[in-house]
């Protein structure tokens, strides 16, 4: 298939605005589609500021789903975050109060350092290595 992309993933939630509230001024994400859709939910779009794949954000409905809230990925990082300035990004998420699991490492690929969302769920800040020329 030509011509496809990921267009969302479905991070599931306790509360639609407090999550938005969250990834909009923590994360800086821009916050695209907030659409009732009746019975409660809620159509909530944000994507990060530099573009790519978006966050669906869905409130979690039942016992199975709120069970997994914030461990959508067993414990693993899940979401990976690209930032073009690791230094600016980690300092304003501190600053907002993101948690960071550890501090900012250095590797092969690049800068790197583990983080929690408002649920728990693992991402990972980092900033791409530079391309090495040969």
């Amino acid at each position: 298939m030509t011509g496809s992309r990921l267009a969302h993933v479905a991070l599931l939630v306790r509360d639609y605005d407090e999550a938005i509230g969250f990834f909009r001024d923590a994360l800086r994400f821009t916050l695209l589609e907030d659409t009732e859709l009746g019975d409660g939910k809620r159509w909530v779009v944000l994507r990060p500021s530099g573009g790519g794949t978006a966050l669906l954000l869905a409130r979690a409905v039942g016992a199975d789903q709120e069970a997994v809230i914030g461990r959508q990925a067993g414990g693993r990082v899940f979401l990976f975050l690209e930032t073009d300035d690791f230094a600016r990004d980690h300092r304003a998420m501190s600053a907002a109060g993101v948690k960071f699991l550890e501090p900012p490492r250095r590797e092969s690929y690049g800068t790197v350092a583990v983080f929690e969302d408002l649920c728990g769920n693992r991402w990972d800040l980092i900033e791409p290595a530079a391309p090495t020329r040969d």
